[in-house]
């Protein structure tokens, strides 16, 4: 017995010391370990997303402040924050995880559990809000969660309200002056939901006060305000916009990795799914799982998360579709509606719904049809043709460019394609609630980002906001030009910060050649061998990081 015991003993003091060895000591000696490059995908001048080789970048201030909130809040005793290898994990949750990313991280918040997601890759999946509304009140988002509520990062503050001439008015309160400088002709719209309780954007950096003057927008509910004497304003902490910030640093590190993600790439817009009972009540149940948080259980885009979101979710019940391959007026296929379920819509708060089966998603697409009547008086009219589009030339680009003048694009979009154009502030979508006009230097766009989707959104329109259909207004080939110059403004981009990267003529020109493929994080371009094959070089023997990713 004395034996077994010294045995056991032995081997767990082996074990233990394996341990320290393995993930103390061993990463500190292993180059490979303390590098700060990753693979980073990278839209080029033509279009097309490439991999390449480049420096991780640190957190910024209140990033780190962020983090300290994620660890002293215990957020990482349940989300992990690594892509293994194993399993499929990459078709989940995105790009294979790579010792670069995690330069900075100290301490490493790996993680073992997974008792929620994986938030390796959670960067830029959501819009800001989503976050803050999950964080207010999980169940709003992801009504199964067990994740607690963390409202002692908001501020809150009950102010009276009293009638108007053009609705309610917030009454005159000494906490309104702490929060907004109150300053005429800067309005800051807020939108109440039915209990009072009102969302208030932070400034980016978190600090108060609010530059403007609070105003109560009633419009989502029609005509059917509801009856307050006051209202409950929450406001994101400093702490609580730092928190954002970290999450949607991460994974970001990776770049324009989203774009090219095989499980959300989906194209289909011919399809037809049957109308049945089963399809209906699974529908139904998975309506109320995932949706209705967000577009409310009757579809009127009235959910309890609304308040906190901006854009507005959609009102399903009034039928108008923006993301469509039928002509500017019509229903959308049921390719169209399984697309942008699938896909999400980019830098808003409707993410991918890629990691629900089909079926369900599927399903989706039936019960969404039963929330307006325009499905029971109207049939789609067939999709406009989608034709292969043409190669990428420099002499394309400048006829966009000039297209792009030409057709007043930059009026909304801006010179720069920041959005930020002279009639931005002004836009207002059908349904008389602001609209702004998508910022393109961030890759980010919300119908999609590949050069077919751009076309799609130049030919039909999107329904319901100020951008119109081109199909008349364009031929084919001036609006396949438009969407190349479009896709132009993000080329060399970080889709965090919408910066430029720090790449070298030469690695460019070498992205740019049709004859480079660098489509995956092992086929990644090296800058250094770039510049070695311009400049006739001799090469020498590089360590491999993993297999195909060498240094």
């Amino acid at each position: 017995m004395r034996s077994i015991k010294s045995l056991a003993l032995g081997a767990g003091f082996a074990f233990v010391t394996l341990a320290l060895f393995v993930q103390g000591v061993l990463p500190a000696v292993v180059p490979e370990a303390l590098t700060t490059r990753v693979t980073r995908a990278v839209r080029t001048d033509t279009g097309e997303v490439k991999w390449v080789r480049y420096e991780a970048s640190d957190y910024a201030p209140l990033e780190r402040l962020g983090r300290a909130v994620y660890i002293r809040e215990g957020c990482w005793y349940c989300h992990s924050q690594y892509v293994r290898p194993v399993a499929g994990e990459e078709l989940r949750w995105g790009p294979v995880s790579e010792a670069g990313e995690y330069a900075y991280d100290l301490p490493h918040l790996f993680s073992t559990r997974r008792v929620g997601p994986d938030l390796t890759r959670v960067g830029l999946k959501y819009g800001d809000d989503w976050h803050y509304a999950h964080h207010w009140d999980p169940r709003m988002t992801v009504p199964d969660s067990i994740m607690p509520r963390f409202r002692w990062l908001f501020e809150r503050v009950r102010v009276g309200v009293r009638a108007g001439a053009h609705g309610l008015v917030l009454e005159a309160s000494p906490a309104l002056t702490r929060y907004f400088t109150m300053a005429e002709g800067k309005r800051v719209l807020l939108f109440p939901r039915e209990d009072g309780l009102t969302f208030v954007p932070p400034r980016p950096d978190g600090d108060l006060p609010i530059d403007g003057k609070p105003v109560l927008d009633l419009t989502p509910f029609k005509g059917r305000p509801p009856a307050l004497s006051a209202v409950t304003l929450v406001i994101p902490s400093r702490e609580m916009v730092g928190l954002v910030r970290y999450l949607q640093k991460l994974g970001t590190n990776r770049g324009a990795w989203r774009e090219v993600f095989e499980p959300q790439s989906v194209a289909v817009s011919m399809m037809t799914i049957p109308d049945t009972q089963d399809l209906r009540v699974r529908g139904k149940e998975a309506y109320a799982e995932h949706c209705a948080g967000c577009h409310g259980r009757a579809g009127d885009g009235n959910g309890p998360a609304a308040t906190f979101l901006q854009p507005r979710p959609r009102d399903l019940t009034a039928g108008v579709f923006k993301f469509r391959s039928t002509p500017s007026g019509s229903l959308p296929t049921d390719g169209d509606l399984f697309r942008t379920i699938t896909r999400g819509v980019r830098w808003t708060s409707m993410p991918t719904w890629h990691e629900i089966p089909d079926k369900e998603r599927l399903a989706l697409v039936v019960y969404v049809k039963t929330l307006s009547r325009r499905w029971k008086d109207e049939m789609p009219e067939p999709p406009v043709s989608l034709p292969t589009p043409p190669g990428a030339t420099p002499e394309l680009l400048a006829r966009g460019k000039a297209l792009y003048h030409q057709g007043k694009c930059w009026e909304c979009h801006g010179e720069g394609g920041k959005g930020d154009g002279p009639s931005a502030a002004q836009l207002r979508d059908d349904f008389d609630i602001p609209i702004l006009p998508t910022d393109f230097t961030r890759g980010q766009l919300k119908g999609g980002s590949h050069v077919t989707d751009i076309y799609r959104a130049l030919t039909a329109g999107l329904d319901g906001t100020p951008m119109p259909s081109y199909a008349d207004a364009m031929t084919d080939a001036e609006r396949w030009a438009v969407a190349y110059y479009v896709l132009s403004f993000s080329a060399w981009s970080d889709p965090l910060t919408g910066g430029k990267l720090r790449l070298s003529p030469e690695t460019r020109a070498r992205l740019n050649a049709p004859d480079v493929r660098a489509d995956h994080p092992r086929a990644a371009l090296e800058p250094a061998h770039a510049r070695d094959e311009v400049a006739g070089a001799p090469g020498k023997k590089r360590r491999v990081y993993y297999p195909g990713v060498s240094e």
